[in-house]
């Protein structure tokens, strides 16, 4: 769900005519939005448990001299279809990864400053993709 889809909602929320069935089928809606986002946070988390799991077992078959340590990892890139298909996309590969550790730093050094409204609400965004119940 979008910021402006969560400012149309607390304008139509907030609006002088409310109706309690409009109200309930708003919550319905978001419950069930958060109930996918949940599904898709423990998916990824399962993900990234495993990737992290493989590239530890890794680094561990590497320290032992295991004569062929990246079949942790090739296998988890593999089941997900991540591995590179030729030299092109290895390179390509390569470079998206040099780039990104080099804009890290720049990530972590910004904070970002939140500005509150005086009267404590936050501006609406506009723009509907989702429709509101009149």
């Amino acid at each position: 769900m979008t910021r402006s889809e969560f400012d149309d909602i607390r304008a139509h929320i907030t609006a002088e005519a409310r109706h309690a069935a409009d109200l309930l089928q708003i919550a319905s809606e978001l419950l069930d939005d958060l109930e996918q986002a949940r599904v898709r946070e423990a998916t990824l988390r399962s993900y990234y448990l495993s990737l992290l799991t493989a590239a530890r077992a890794t680094v561990a078959a590497s320290n032992a001299g295991d004569p062929a340590p990246m079949t942790f990892l090739v296998h988890e890139l593999d089941k997900h279809g991540q591995l590179p298909a030729d030299d092109a996309e290895a390179r390509r590969i390569l470079s998206d990864a040099k780039t990104a550790q080099s804009l890290i730093p720049l990530v972590e050094d910004e904070t970002p400053a939140r500005r509150s409204r005086p009267n404590g609400r936050s501006r609406s965004c506009v723009g509907v993709s989702r429709t509101l119940p009149r």
